[in-house]
């Protein structure tokens, strides 16, 4: 029954001692009291530096963005000067023209610009005798004054000056004669030269060289009689 020792509860009759240490009753364990260890005296620490002696530093807060630097970020606005240019609007036939003036005068009957106007028109099969219509539009309106003469005041007078005129007598096309005319009729530049644009408001439009530049660069005429074939039929089908 793997029971190693057996020691009756009483002393049994006839039989052997038993061992003694069998009986011995073991001592209780008592733990050893922790002996506490000294701990040194605590001394106050004496201030390096007298209390009334140190100065108290605040934190400056400095603002996120530099004054300087926040005027740099309010967009500016920016006034363009106004443009300066003369227009002379004529008619004839089925066509008007927007012509630059290159000297800021009228038309003459002997100026070599109006004559080669001319010599334009009866290659294009049209009336050569145009009609003209107003005073030369001369910008700026005004030479003082803060009414507003920029870029686009001078396109939306330009504009609204030729509808008033197409109203009246609507045209098939409209002959732009120099840069002046195409950038602030047609809303182009020198690169639509001898191209066909379509200007709201104003419908079919043609963007010619200037008459002066034409005079000065003759070889400039072979493009152009190129686009004037190309939209010959327009006016001549309309005479027709």
């Amino acid at each position: 029954m793997q029971v190693v020792h057996w020691l009756p509860r009483a002393e049994l009759p006839f039989a052997a001692p038993s061992r003694p240490e069998w009986s011995a009753q073991p001592e209780p364990l008592v733990e050893p009291a922790c002996a506490e260890s000294p701990l040194p005296p605590v001394v106050p620490a004496k201030p390096s530096i007298e209390r009334t002696k140190v100065a108290v530093s605040r934190p400056v807060v400095k603002p996120a963005v530099e004054p300087e630097a926040a005027a740099a970020l309010v967009p500016k606005v920016v006034t363009l000067p106004p443009p300066r240019f003369s227009l002379q609007l004529l008619r004839a036939g089925a066509c008007l023209i927007l012509a630059d003036l290159p000297t800021g005068e009228a038309f003459q009957s002997r100026d070599p610009s109006y004559l080669l106007l001319k010599d334009l028109l009866r290659a294009a099969g049209l009336p050569d005798n145009p009609q003209i219509l107003g005073e030369p539009i001369r910008w700026p309106l005004l030479q003082r004054g803060n009414i507003d003469q920029g870029p686009d005041a001078a396109r939306d007078f330009v504009q609204g000056f030729v509808m008033v005129h197409q109203e009246e007598t609507p045209s098939v096309c409209l002959w732009l004669v120099g840069l002046a005319a195409v950038r602030f009729a047609g809303e182009a530049n020198a690169q639509d030269y001898d191209r066909e644009l379509q200007v709201e408001g104003l419908g079919n439009a043609w963007a010619l060289p200037g008459l002066e530049l034409l005079m000065d660069e003759p070889q400039r005429k072979a493009s152009l009689w190129q686009a004037m074939r190309r939209l010959m039929s327009c006016w001549k089908n309309r005479d027709e």
